[in-house]
């Protein structure tokens, strides 16, 4: 299955089972922020197509919101704790190994940036692949972690779901 083909099943899907939106919206963000498999899924297109979703009514914004959120936060925790396990043993794991360059810019990201390193990670997209594993090899204090890796995943599923939403409407109380 191409990427087109599997964003537009899935943009199909949520306008026939809207009540999956939060939970489907979220399993995408999962995807794109766990390391690795954030390089197999188009979710930065399906998020944008949610948005769009939203946008037309057919949507809610704040549970899709939450759930690209939620699914982020979780993506980035298992990739970060990933590399604490494995430490530089995740620099021998595929695809890492065909990106030795990848991993270095990341590394050398997190070196200079620490804890704001997670949160502009996110919204860098080779970064946001490894950033949170890097971290973790890198052994950066759980809790910084997590406050970047909780805040940056609101704002990021704002940024990506808003525009295609109409941003000030989803500022206006309903």
């Amino acid at each position: 299955m191409d990427f087109e083909t599997l964003r537009t099943t899935v943009l199909d899907f949520l306008r026939d089972h809207q009540a999956w939106a939060p939970a489907v919206t979220g399993i995408i963000a999962f995807c794109e922020s766990l390391a690795v498999l954030s390089l197999l899924v188009p979710a930065t297109v399906i998020l944008l197509g949610i948005g769009a979703l939203i946008g037309a009514g057919g949507l809610p914004f704040w549970p899709v919101m939450l759930g690209a959120a939620l699914g982020a936060i979780l993506g980035d925790w298992l990739s970060y704790e990933i590399g604490r396990y494995f430490q530089e043993g995740t620099k021998r794991i595929w695809p890492l190994t065909r990106y030795p360059g990848m991993v270095e810019k990341g590394e050398a990201f997190c070196r200079r940036w620490g804890a704001w390193g997670i949160f502009l990670g996110r919204f860098v997209g080779p970064a946001r692949a490894v950033v949170p594993l890097v971290a973790g090899v890198a052994a950066l204090p759980r809790l910084p972690f997590q406050v970047a890796n909780l805040t940056s995943a609101f704002v990021w599923a704002f940024v990506w779901l808003a525009p295609g939403a109409g941003l000030l409407g989803v500022l206006r109380p309903s």
